[in-house]
């Protein structure tokens, strides 16, 4: 005797059915050789196929659900930024780049020396940081401050430290050190006794925006020590700013061009004459 199913009816348009024939087909919901939509309906229906969304996240989305991972990673929160690592794998829409990020993150979420290291953060007990680099050179710090910062959508690792050779900084600035988090894959990170530093070395510096950045600017409130419109010349904002990294400094400034001019220190002054001269250079010359 045959088992008879119960029937239902689809009214599709003709253009709908070949979608449909065609996800059959795909799927291998066949009757012989040819498409069977009633087999596809009864293997959604029991889950052997998921219907998920369309793959039609935005790249500010995918951007976003990124940030907040590497947030979670900077809280120590290691689980949380697992599962949105995985949930960004399921899309379609990332770029290689980011996904083999992802994958890697996933295999390896955290090095056991990141994880020794913000413990350390967190007691403010000084240690010895070393490490072999890509060039097989080997690096060793005597750090006595150190934070995880992001520049330009890197973690890094900010840092105080006894070594000053090689450091290509201003003077009062050479104790600053700053390491690519994802470039160091294995450091040997051991306490040593001494004081923490209170913070990293900084420095004031002066600047002067112009034009539409003097009024769009907003003031960066733990660093700007000074944010004021001057008189003379008029419409023109004066800051005067901590900084701590005249590397980071520099590639923030450049982009606004014209628009903004620095003052004082004169050393870091001609620092940056000394890029714009090479910039104007390079596009002055023959291609």
């Amino acid at each position: 005797m045959s088992r008879k199913g119960h029937s239902i009816t689809l009214s599709l348009k003709e253009q709908d059915k070949a979608h449909l024939e065609a996800l059959a087909l795909e799927f291998g919901m066949t009757w012989g050789d040819r498409p069977n939509i009633s087999r596809l309906v009864e293997a959604i229906a029991r889950r052997q196929l998921v219907i998920a969304l369309n793959h039609d996240w935005t790249k500010e989305r995918i951007t976003a659900l990124n940030r907040a991972r590497t947030a979670l990673v900077d809280a120590g929160q290691i689980e949380a930024a697992i599962a949105i690592a995985q949930l960004l794998l399921e899309r379609s829409e990332l770029t290689l780049p980011l996904r083999t990020e992802l994958e890697q993150f996933i295999a390896k979420p955290a090095v056991p020396w990141r994880i020794e290291v913000e413990r350390y953060i967190l007691r403010r007990q000084p240690f010895q940081l070393s490490y072999q680099d890509a060039a097989e050179r080997v690096w060793q710090f005597t750090i006595r401050h150190a934070e995880i910062a992001t520049h330009e959508d890197r973690q890094y690792l900010d840092c105080w430290c006894e070594e000053r050779t090689g450091n290509q900084d201003l003077p009062e600035l050479m104790h600053n050190w700053c390491l690519r988090i994802d470039r160091i894959l294995d450091a040997a990170v051991v306490p040593i006794s001494g004081q923490w530093h209170p913070g990293l070395d900084t420095i004031l510096v002066e600047l002067r925006l112009f034009r539409g950045l003097a009024f769009a600017y907003h003031s960066k409130s733990t660093l700007d020590q000074v944010n004021e419109w001057l008189i003379d010349p008029p419409q023109v904002r004066r800051i005067v700013r901590q900084v701590s990294s005249t590397f980071w400094f520099t590639r923030e400034i450049l982009r606004y061009g014209k628009d903004c001019e620095v003052m004082a220190p004169d050393p870091l002054r001609q620092k940056i004459k000394q890029e714009v001269v090479a910039l104007y250079n390079q596009y002055n010359a023959e291609p």
